[in-house]
């Protein structure tokens, strides 16, 4: 599974990567609801719909 988490943060989008060890016996909604602060909305996305460059990191924006 190459799918990661995003929500919004104060400072812009944070970006869950959840571990090949924990997918093993937990499902990435189960990461999500573990590790994203209660009440932030959240997407599950490919990793190919993240940035990798991270010149303007601060500038992307979390839509729904």
């Amino acid at each position: 599974m190459n799918k990661k988490i995003i929500y919004p943060t104060d400072d812009g989008v944070a970006v869950i990567i959840p571990t090949p060890d924990y997918l093993l016996t937990h499902t990435i909604e189960e990461c999500a609801a573990k590790d994203v602060p209660e009440g932030k909305p959240f997407q599950i996305v490919d990793a190919s719909e993240i940035p990798s460059d991270r010149t303007f990191r601060n500038a992307w924006e979390y839509q729904e």
